[in-house]
């Protein structure tokens, strides 16, 4: 008596690429990675740099707290991405690329704002990283928009709306811990 064969499923395969252009292979494992990092670098810094931009008014004690919580999350969000799976399954690519790829658009994601607190004059500081938090909250819905094909408005509206609530926890914790 032979015993069947065991069935075996093929590899995936790359999908073609869509009639916007976009190879779906380089939305998954480039753009999908990078826009995880992005968003999460720009958002989930702002409460702590804020706060502490409030909390002491000194602009060199949010640019550190910034860089920390830059680069912490970058290292978080990189490991996240690469041990969340091997990438043979589901076709995202390697492990370390995606990581790497996170990471460093976390990292960048957070930056971005941190850098005008370089500026000693703490009012300057913060009317630039204002400026600076709606480029980059504009710039994540237009790559949603762009390669994940969100609606442009509620994408918009979204990322600005998801963003303003952090800040404001961020600005509201630090005239808390501040006394006012």
């Amino acid at each position: 008596m032979n015993a069947p064969a065991p069935t075996v499923s093929p590899a995936p395969q790359a999908p073609a690429p869509t009639s916007t252009g976009h190879d779906p292979a380089f939305v998954l494992q480039k753009v999908q990675p990078a826009l995880l990092g992005l968003m999460d670098g720009s958002v989930s810094t702002l409460a702590p740099i804020f706060a502490v931009a409030g909390l002491t008014g000194k602009p060199i004690d949010a640019f550190f707290v910034g860089l920390a919580a830059s680069v912490g999350a970058g290292i978080s969000m990189g490991l996240a991405e690469a041990l969340s799976d091997d990438g043979v399954v589901s076709g995202r690519g390697t492990p370390i690329a995606r990581g790497v790829i996170t990471g460093l658009a976390t990292v960048l994601g957070g930056m971005l704002h941190t850098l005008p607190f370089l500026i000693p004059d703490l009012r300057t500081a913060l009317t630039l990283a204002y400026a600076v938090v709606v480029v980059e909250l504009l710039l994540i819905a237009l790559i949603r928009w762009k390669y994940m094909k969100s609606p442009l408005g509620q994408t918009i509206f979204q990322v600005i709306v998801g963003g303003a609530v952090v800040f404001g926890v961020g600005v509201w914790l630090g005239r808390l811990g501040a006394g006012g």
